[in-house]
């Protein structure tokens, strides 16, 4: 099963930095005509002109993923997508009594709701043509409890279930939706905080943190044709659990 993109469409969330440029980049390198959305216009130039460089095809579009009409007006520049990898995404530290509105908000509105919106107005249109890929980020923190990011780790579980709800609804139409829980991962936005993600590294059964590449990897298989049978997996590429010590 080959697993090119020539003649295909990727949208990537949150594509001028860390995992959603090294999933901009393969998408683009397998042949897929790569939207590349963040906010930064100069940091986006910098994407698609990486794409060209090495013989691909990219166009920037800036949106504020936390407007919903912004993200509306996104997909409508986006046109036609065959692909839609919702990638970007907010995660901040608070406990439950420190957490107010806008903290609360956020993580909802750009974790939760943005993806809600691209997969409504994208979706149907990939149905209606009869193929199309959908890859969801989430975290080991969706699943694990999390000091401090009850809100980030809620927001990405409601992801996940929305991945499987997807997956029933467009399925039948050739429409796949998949998810990748990716584990710690060093980007950009985790060295904000340092030692926190080789800290968590050392939890995982291979002892490090992950390369934005090595999430990349899992992000494009789901969206080749390589994954054609799978629909609605959580596919988690964390480094492994370790065991519990006796």
């Amino acid at each position: 099963m080959t697993n090119t993109l020539e003649g295909s469409t990727a949208l990537v969330t949150g594509a001028t930095a860390g995992i959603g440029r090294a999933i901009a980049l393969q998408l683009a390198a397998r042949g897929a005509d790569v939207v590349v959305h963040g906010r930064s216009i100069e940091r986006g130039a910098e994407v698609v002109q990486e794409i060209a460089d090495t013989g691909g095809r990219a166009r920037f579009i800036s949106a504020d993923l936390g407007a919903a009409d912004d993200v509306r007006r996104l997909a409508a520049q986006a046109g036609a997508v065959d692909i839609l990898i919702n990638n970007a995404g907010v995660y901040k530290f608070a406990t439950t009594a420190d957490s107010d509105d806008a903290f609360f908000d956020e993580h909802i509105n750009l974790n939760l709701r943005a993806p809600y919106i691209l997969m409504q107005q994208l979706a149907p249109g990939m149905a209606e043509r009869g193929r199309g890929a959908v890859v969801n980020l989430s975290t080991i923190a969706a699943g694990t409890p999390a000091r401090g990011a009850g809100i980030y780790g809620a927001s990405k579980a409601g992801l996940e279930l929305l991945t499987r709800v997807w997956a029933d609804e467009f399925g039948r139409d050739g429409v796949r939706v998949n998810a990748v829980q990716a584990g710690p991962t060093e980007t950009p936005g985790t060295a904000a905080t340092p030692g926190l993600t080789d800290a968590l590294g050392e939890l995982a059964t291979l002892g490090r943190a992950a390369a934005a590449d090595e999430i990349a990897n899992a992000v494009t298989f789901l969206a080749s044709p390589a994954a054609s049978y799978i629909n609605g997996a959580i596919v988690q590429v964390t480094g492994g659990q370790a065991a519990i010590a006796p």
